[in-house]
């Protein structure tokens, strides 16, 4: 595998493209094709959303469908959090950016 294939992978992961977890799989891929990072992650299709207006709209029907935990973070159950974020990196079959997630969640939570 040409060293410049490794330096694209590196690259599409500080963009935002792919998460770190996502280039472990392209990685693999692309030693065992030969196949440039960007094929690959095409192929696989293995983009990272980290569209906004995608994400809140999936955050907004995940916190209707669980009022008990939203109750319990509101009475200070932080921890209720992470149950959250799981509940987005399902509906988006781990593909949400996990940061931006985060971010949402944490604004959305504070307005309730």
């Amino acid at each position: 595998m040409p060293a410049a294939y490794l330096a694209d992978l590196i690259r599409t992961v500080d963009s935002g493209t792919i998460s770190g977890k996502m280039a472990k799989a392209v990685f693999e891929e692309m030693f065992r094709s030969a196949e440039r990072p960007d094929a690959v992650i095409k192929r696989l299709g293995l983009v990272q959303v980290s569209d906004q207006a995608s994400l809140s709209a999936i955050i907004d029907k995940i916190l209707a469908a669980h009022p008990k935990q939203v109750e319990e973070y509101r009475s200070g159950k932080t921890k209720v959090m992470a149950f959250f974020i799981g509940q987005v990196m399902k509906e988006t079959r781990g593909q949400a950016n996990p940061q931006i997630v985060n971010q949402l969640l944490q604004k959305k939570l504070s307005l309730l």
